[in-house]
């Protein structure tokens, strides 16, 4: 029988302000790397969506991506605005929290997950064209992709994929959207001889709250105050650590110095590619995920990107999307049952190649959903209202052109 239990309840409460807290960290991240003159424009792009995607899960996008089962492809809208979601426990979801507390910190996926894609078309969107974009992205992408990993009855779920805390539903989707994005609004004017970050004490302070934040998201995804939670806090920890360690290495080893900037990037990319895994490997495994993603992840960035040619401003489909596909897959390699029963044992543990397919179908399914799905909303928001700012606006700078502000001010 479901009960509450309070040690399970305020540790939710706790991850849940964690996950919170990521979006303002990933608004300081970005906002640090993209030029004065946007500063504020990213930053405003990524904190509006605490306040829109919000209302957006309450009103329909909970009930579209948790509720009753429709075809294993969404859910149906019997939870919408909140019917049925008191703080009586759901035992399908988490049998020793409210339902209402359930609900809240999914509701923090949300939101991060479209803030995300703001990194690769920072600098040129129109923040009207990209407030339609993410509302629709939200209920048409991001909600369906949730149902079937994590909804009861969803496809993914039913096939066994395993997914601890977001490496499809929010990394692997965000990534594809956000190459997709950059194909769709095209290069920066200059690119790419753009400026350098303009503030690397913003963005270091942004990659010290993600990874702070990404505690609450990985450990709070086991939804209970045990054993799990403490390997997936670990698990965070060790992957994100070394592959910020491997990317400095190689920039090293290439450039003769290690960066600051490649150093945050290699922790996020870490933080990343253990997010499917994390619950479900043990901590040597994470750590090798850790490295293995620190050196995909900076080819991704410093390699493929400049030979394909396209703008991925802020390398949000070089760390998020590179990323998390390495996640899942690895998840087939690393998982045990030893760490969590609830899982699966992959190819390391003994369990054969059947897992990493598993892994492999559904990776392949979301991002090429997400992609899809992705280039035709911002083909369609682009047809009726024009996606990118004017070339005015944008070597004006959007911080005064879309917001009428700016981030730095001469006094005197």
């Amino acid at each position: 029988m479901a009960s509450i239990e309070a040690g399970d309840t305020a540790w939710m409460l706790i991850s849940t302000a964690l996950v919170m807290l990521m979006t303002p960290g990933l608004a300081f991240f970005y906002g640090g790397l993209v030029r004065r003159k946007n500063v504020l424009s990213v930053m405003m792009q990524c904190l509006i969506l605490i306040g829109v995607i919000s209302l957006q899960w309450i009103l329909l996008g909970y009930s579209l991506a948790f509720g009753p089962d429709k075809g294993g492809i969404i859910g149906d809208f019997s939870w919408a605005l909140l019917r049925g979601v008191g703080v009586e426990p759901n035992p399908d979801y988490a049998a020793t929290i409210p339902h209402q507390l359930f609900m809240a910190f999914q509701m923090m996926f949300a939101i991060i997950t479209p803030a995300l894609i703001v990194g690769a078309f920072a600098e040129r969107m129109k923040f009207s064209a990209f407030l339609v974009f993410s509302v629709l992205w939200s209920t048409l992408v991001y909600d369906p992709m949730a149902h079937w990993v994590w909804g009861v009855g969803g496809l993914l779920r039913e096939w066994g994929a395993l997914d601890f805390a977001g490496g499809t539903v929010v990394h692997i989707n965000a990534g594809m959207a956000a190459l997709a994005a950059a194909l769709v609004v095209g290069k920066r004017r200059g690119y790419p001889d753009i400026s350098p970050p303009h503030n690397l004490p913003f963005a270091i302070l942004g990659a010290a709250l993600l990874w702070l934040g990404w505690f609450g998201f990985n450990a709070g995804s086991a939804l209970t105050a045990g054993e799990l939670a403490v390997s997936a806090f670990l698990n965070t920890h060790l992957a994100a650590g070394t592959a910020g360690l491997a990317w400095a290495g190689l920039e090293w080893i290439k450039s003769k110095r290690p960066t600051a900037l490649g150093t945050i990037s290699g922790v996020v990319a870490g933080l990343v590619a253990v997010t499917p895994a994390s619950g479900f490997v043990s901590p040597w495994g994470a750590v090798g995920i850790g490295a293995l993603a620190g050196l995909a992840c900076y080819a991704a960035v410093v390699f493929l990107k400049v030979k394909v040619g396209y703008d991925d401003s802020l390398d949000a489909f070089g760390v998020h999307g590179v990323g998390g596909m390495l996640g899942a897959l690895l998840t087939g390699l690393w998982a045990t049952t030893t760490v969590n029963p609830g899982g699966a044992d992959g190819l390391f543990s003994a369990g054969g190649w059947r897992l990493l397919g598993l892994q492999a179908a559904a990776l392949a399914i979301c991002a090429v959903y997400s992609f899809v799905l992705s280039f035709g909303l911002l083909k369609l928001v682009d047809k009726v209202m024009g996606l990118r700012v004017s070339v005015d606006s944008e070597n004006i700078g959007l911080d005064l052109t879309q917001h009428s502000e700016s981030a730095y001010t001469l006094v005197g």
